[in-house]
């Protein structure tokens, strides 16, 4: 794990993968590390923007992924892989598969009561949770 905060992660990663960069970035941060991500990559590589918790990125000009290398771009939401009661089960049937076989450990940050819904969005919001915040009655 190398946090973007504390660390230059551009060139740690460079430093990982001998210089080569890596296959795919998955961006939730945004505007703070759009830049970095990209240069984390190697040539033909992916970029999975997902997220904003730093702000929206930029307008892109396209040439930047052709002169970093070839780059693939694309900004997915859940809505259009699971857009029929078909792929919505099998979808599920697959998280919660790898979820029952132990391979994916889903971390619970913070348990609220449903008075403090609120409070909760607050902490989201100000980045002060990492996993699941559950809401209880």
């Amino acid at each position: 794990m190398i946090n973007y905060s504390t660390e230059n992660f551009t060139q740690r990663v460079k430093e990982i993968t001998g210089g080569k960069g890596v296959p795919v970035v998955y961006d939730s941060v945004g505007k703070s590390t759009w830049e970095g991500s990209l240069d984390c990559l190697q040539p033909r590589g992916t970029m999975v923007s997902f997220g904003n918790a730093s702000g929206a990125v930029p307008p892109v000009n396209i040439g930047i992924l052709a002169q970093k290398g070839s780059l693939f771009l694309t900004r997915p939401t859940l809505i259009h892989y699971t857009a029929s009661r078909a792929d919505l089960e099998s979808t599920a049937k697959s998280l919660f598969d790898v979820v029952a076989s132990g391979k994916v450990k889903i971390e619970i940050s913070g348990t609220y009561k449903l008075a403090d819904a609120a409070q909760s969005h607050r902490d989201l919001e100000g980045r002060k949770t990492t996993g699941s915040v559950i809401l209880v009655p």
